[in-house]
């Protein structure tokens, strides 16, 4: 969030002359960021407003998105037992590649769905059925994690066992409007649940 914050504030500054707020910016979320750009500048040079969004974005990255220690533990961990691991997010394909790089995250997932590969958005659930798809498995075989309503109203409508995580606490949902299967508020909170699912399942076999 803070660097797609910053890479707005700087779009809306240099084509409109406007300083954006963080909650004018979250007011526009829903869309891609290139969505939002077309539709909330009034600049018409839309294609010179994007790549100034993403020149920004990769220019701060690294100062402004931390490396998570917890997260990529959990990432790896996941995937070492076998997990198959997938990203529903409204970004970008652009800006999550970016992200995902300077990450090092990028042979992570298995399947990526942003916003630029479906037709409606989260709280919409086309992402997560696109994502099931692409997995092949039953929405029955399936998690989703979230940190937003849009999350955990998508998880709902695609009918698979939602998690609502309060793990970012400056930027995330702090209470969901539609209560989350599950709620976790840290990731070794998380990680001790999983611990637990497996060895229920160890013991039934």
């Amino acid at each position: 969030m803070p660097i797609c914050f910053y890479a707005f504030q700087a779009v809306f500054k240099e084509f409109d002359n406007i300083e954006v707020t963080l909650d004018e910016i979250k007011a526009m979320f829903g869309p891609s960021e290139t969505g939002i750009i077309r539709e909330n500048l009034i600049d018409s040079n839309h294609e010179k407003a994007i790549e100034l969004y993403y020149e920004k974005y990769s220019e701060k990255h690294s100062e402004l998105v931390l490396d998570n220690e917890k997260i990529n533990d959990l990432l790896l961990q996941l995937k070492s037992v076998g997990y198959k691991l997938g990203i529903v997010t409204g970004k970008a394909r652009r800006s999550l590649l970016i992200s995902l790089e300077c990450l090092n995250m990028k042979d992570l997932f298995d399947v990526i769905i942003t916003g630029d590969d479906v037709d409606k958005p989260k709280p919409h659930p086309e992402g997560v059925n696109t994502a099931l798809e692409h997995l092949n498995i039953k929405n029955t075989e399936a998690i989703f994690l979230g940190d937003s309503d849009a999350d955990i109203q998508a998880g709902k409508q695609a009918k698979v066992h939602t998690i609502g995580v309060q793990w970012l606490p400056n930027y995330q949902t702090l209470e969901f409007s539609v209560q989350p299967d599950q709620m976790f508020s840290s990731v070794d909170e998380f990680i001790q649940h999983l611990q637990t699912i497996d060895m229920d399942n160890y013991e039934s076999k």
